[in-house]
């Protein structure tokens, strides 16, 4: 299928869906991409969507489908990413808690419900215990809660082991979009779930002319923010939130292994107050398609639609199964 084909298909399959809108935020040393897929009532809450570590906010668009317009989502492409990819550093998750209180200020979103995948998940943990008054509910997405690393391994090395293929690509280039496509269609985690959402959210990550296209990820942004997620500020952002959350884990790993990044071994030893954060498995998802997928992508809409009317129970209700 051609690009314009694609395209033609995303339009059509999101028709019911607003159109998305590009903005560009100031932040610290540039401007942030920022897509907003706006609610059909101007008044609705808003959903401040973070990515994981080599993606964009693209990753959000199913979930955006989802929503069908009930609720505003907000999703900036992070720094060293997507159209944010040339924005600079300081790197770090810290900074990038430091641009998500940006972007509400900039948007004037007041209090909002917060959700991050995969490292968006502890960006999103470390901005509600830093930003209290910015939240109004939050759901972490098959991420933010951490376990120790491995003493002196190789940044490089370690990230590479844990995300395989996402993290060798950045040192990669294509001499096409169809070339690239054709490296995500073969990712395991992908093969049976591709999408024109899908589709483009991988081609935003594109930069470069032909034959020589390239990841738009920074490697020294996904370098840092990797090693940062096991210091203990950042990990242990989840035992320190200021209201109660919602955990949503994968059943299958990154490359759709069936151990999953969590499982309830993983969870247990992890101490999580049962008080603070609600552990729920997605049955049939691994690390991306919870997200990316439609059934997964469906399960984080209905849960953000539950934190959005009504915050006081943080979406706590049981799963459906696949």
């Amino acid at each position: 299928m051609s690009q314009a084909q694609w395209n033609g298909a995303l339009a059509r399959e999101g028709a019911d869906v607003p159109a998305r809108e590009e903005l560009r935020v100031p932040v610290r040393g540039g401007r942030l991409a920022v897509s907003r897929w706006p609610a059909d009532d101007p008044a609705a809450p808003v959903a401040l969507a973070l990515h994981g570590i080599t993606a964009n906010g693209l990753s959000w668009a199913r979930v955006a489908h989802h929503l069908a317009g009930r609720i505003t989502l907000v999703a900036p492409d992070l720094r060293g990413r997507g159209r944010s990819g040339r924005l600079r550093g300081p790197y770090g998750i810290a900074a990038h808690v430091e641009d998500m209180a940006a972007v509400v200020d900039e948007l004037g979103l007041e209090r909002v419900v917060l959700t991050g995948h995969s490292m968006g998940a502890f960006t999103a943990a470390l901005t509600a215990v830093s930003h209290p008054h910015l939240l109004r509910a939050l759901l972490l997405v098959d991420g933010g809660v951490g376990f120790p690393v491995p003493a002196g391994p190789d940044p490089d090395e370690l990230l590479t082991a844990v995300l395989g293929p996402a993290m060798r690509r950045l040192s990669m280039t294509f001499p096409d979009r169809d070339a690239y496509r054709a490296f995500w269609q073969r990712h395991p985690a992908f093969a049976d779930g591709w999408s024109p959402w899908v589709d483009a959210y991988i081609q935003r990550d594109l930069v470069g002319e032909e034959p020589e296209l390239r990841s738009s990820c920074d490697r020294e942004a996904v370098r840092v923010d990797g090693m940062d997620q096991f210091r203990a500020e950042v990990s242990g952002a989840v035992h320190r939130l200021p209201r109660p959350a919602v955990l949503l884990w994968a059943e299958r790993g990154l490359m759709d292994e069936p151990q999953g990044l969590y499982d309830e071994r993983r969870l247990a030893a992890a101490g999580l107050d049962p008080g603070r954060v609600r552990p729920l498995r997605v049955a049939g998802t691994n690390h991306y398609s919870i997200v990316i997928g439609d059934e997964g992508a469906r399960i984080v809409a209905e849960h953000l639609l539950d934190a959005a009317t009504d915050p006081g129970t943080d979406g706590w209700g049981d799963l459906p199964s696949r």
